[in-house]
């Protein structure tokens, strides 16, 4: 009996360790491009940026992630344009949140979101996009309402 428990035990350690070093390689793998904003004053400023298409993608997002350069983002796209809610579970990263709507244009802005957090964070109305960059970088590029996404909302083909 003493051998079979240990092989139950061995089989589950066995397994749980797989598990955990196949996580990663399990992740969602995501397209990346180039997005280009226009802020209101005319600026033009280009992000590196991972797109999330796939509900999985969407629901991955940058949760994990501990590092996003100065000008890197994700940009979520919902299909249609709807309200969203985005919440920041398992994100290790104060965020800014863009809101935007299907022509590309910003409609709002959630600043400095809190890291782990699970309140529902909401759009200011139907959007079909979400870009995401580090918290506090849009009020430093001057990216707010009536900024227009001119490039790359959509991804590569």
């Amino acid at each position: 009996m003493g051998m079979l428990v240990f092989s139950r035990s061995a089989f589950w350690a066995l397994f749980f360790y797989i598990a955990l070093t196949l996580s990663p390689a399990l992740a969602e793998q995501f397209l990346k491009g180039q997005a280009v904003i226009q802020t209101p004053a005319g600026q033009q400023l280009r992000l590196k940026v991972e797109y999330a298409i796939s509900v999985a993608q969407r629901e991955q997002g940058l949760m994990g992630r501990t590092k996003l350069g100065p000008n890197d983002g994700m940009v979520f796209d919902f299909g249609d344009s709807r309200n969203v809610l985005m919440w920041m579970k398992n994100t290790p990263l104060p965020l800014d949140m863009l809101f935007i709507d299907e022509k590309g244009v910003v409609t709002g802005v959630a600043a400095r979101t809190k890291p782990y957090s699970e309140d529902l964070i909401p759009s200011p109305g139907p959007v079909r996009y979400v870009i995401e960059l580090n918290g506090g970088r849009a009020q430093a590029l001057g990216i707010g309402p009536g900024s227009m996404v001119t490039q790359g909302i959509a991804p590569p083909p």
